[in-house]
């Protein structure tokens, strides 16, 4: 299934190549960064959130940094939407019984308590925020205090194709992919909390990481917030070492991870299960 989602969005290899050459251009990648970079090169991250959606139904789904809405529009699972600046497309209720949208900073709604009161915790979480790495780790922090058991985070853009890219000037962001410097959150992660299984998935354009283990008491990352943005601030992926990211994170099968067993969706019912979906009768 996997696969035929990812082929929807790819159109097969001819065509992901001729999108790949038109998203190097807008991105300003070198062909020193094609020789230097890993590339994730499978399936749209789109299509592999849609096809997790429809194969699993959770208590609560969260995502942050949405924008127009598509992405959670077909989804089943209520849902909490998070953004500064909406432009919502037709149709984004889908077949979800609940949407709970915030129009505000991400910082904004986990200061608020917005989870508490809605009784949410979430079984799944899309963090898509601002892509400098302060705000990416602060989301993280407040969307895992409000994990249920079980739960899993998906964060974008964390693996990028080129340098021009990894900027953290908004402004001097090329026009087709920024990811800014939120790649630092794999080694963030990997050197504060071992205790949690990372997977980067070879998610096109830019992977899409998956973390379980999460642990709401944990506070780790929040105690040690301010020596890590001391630590990470100014260094770049070329001081760390594009060799030494491609090596240390390497990129794994979408479905090879959604297909495990134990499935890592242990927050999830399956969408067979589910008996929501749209009524048979609507008025005019």
């Amino acid at each position: 299934m996997i696969g035929s989602i990812g082929r929807m969005f790819g159109g097969g290899e001819a065509r992901r190549k001729r999108n790949e050459a038109r998203r190097d251009l807008r991105a300003g990648v070198t062909d020193r960064d094609r020789v230097e970079f890993g590339r994730a090169t499978g399936p749209h991250y789109v299509g592999v959130l849609h096809e997790i959606h429809a194969t699993h139904v959770f208590d609560w789904y969260l995502e942050v940094g949405c924008r127009t809405g598509r992405s959670f529009a077909p989804i089943c699972s209520p849902t909490v939407a998070v953004d500064p600046f909406f432009r919502l497309a037709e149709g984004v209720m889908g077949p979800k019984r609940e949407l709970h949208l915030f129009q505000q900073t991400s910082d904004e709604f986990f200061a608020s308590a917005a989870p508490a009161r809605l009784g949410a915790r979430f079984g799944f979480a899309f963090l898509d925020g601002m892509h400098l790495f302060e705000y990416l780790l602060r989301d993280l922090i407040g969307t895992e205090r409000c994990l249920a058991p079980g739960g899993v985070i998906a964060l974008h853009d964390c693996y990028p194709f080129g340098r021009a890219m990894t900027t953290r000037e908004v402004s001097a962001a090329p026009a087709g992919a920024w990811t800014g410097d939120v790649w630092k959150l794999l080694p963030i992660l990997t050197e504060h909390r071992p205790d949690l299984r990372v997977t980067v998935l070879d998610c096109a354009p830019t992977g899409l990481v998956m973390i379980e283990g999460g642990d709401p008491a944990n506070r780790v990352l929040s105690d040690a917030y301010d020596a890590i943005l001391a630590r990470w601030h100014d260094v770049t992926i070329e001081e760390y070492s594009i060799a030494r990211f491609r090596d240390d994170f390497p990129l794994v099968a979408p479905a090879s991870f959604t297909g495990r067993d134990p499935s890592p969706f242990a927050a999830a019912r399956s969408a067979t299960e589910h008996l929501g979906g749209m009524p048979e009768w609507v008025s005019p």
